[in-house]
């Protein structure tokens, strides 16, 4: 999983406290502290959150890209369908092939790639990582994916 030293880097930079924070995410603080601490599993959804209170992207957060870059675009349920298909079509990779990778069943990623529901964060952070792809240009935030054009992950 990403390192979540960046979260609570951020949050101090920003003079804010866990609970300011917890409170700006509409959630406890037990559970912000549990996030921040990597005890538990930071939902994607308060993942972005996170990013849209203090402008930050989540290639940032994951480690993706070592400077940060300002999005002001929301996820785009129309554009993951597409860009998760791309994705998978770019890289050759069947669903199976995907599944295998993420260790979940093939009904799940099909919810994931119709834009059904959100993919859960260490699954993107996982494919972000081995196919050097833009969590933010999947999640349709952004309209260009910078990292497929490197030559290797940042």
């Amino acid at each position: 999983m990403f390192n979540t030293n960046i979260i609570k880097e951020i949050r101090n930079k920003n003079n804010k406290t866990q609970s300011e924070v917890a409170k700006d995410l509409n959630v406890t603080r037990s559970s912000y502290a549990m996030w921040e601490s990597n005890n538990n599993i930071f939902p994607l959804k308060r993942l972005l959150d996170f990013c849209e209170i203090f402008n930050v992207s989540l290639d940032y957060i994951f480690g993706l890209n070592k400077n940060n870059y300002l999005i002001k675009e929301k996820i785009n349920y129309d554009k993951i369908k597409m860009r998760f298909k791309e994705f998978r079509k770019n890289n050759n990779l069947t669903q199976e092939m995907v599944t295998a990778f993420l260790h979940i069943d093939q009904p799940t990623w099909s919810i994931y790639e119709r834009g059904k529901s959100l993919i859960g964060t260490p699954f993107l952070y996982m494919i972000c990582k081995k196919y050097n792809v833009s969590a933010d240009y999947l999640l349709g935030r952004v309209d260009f994916d910078y990292l497929s054009k490197l030559k290797a992950p940042i």
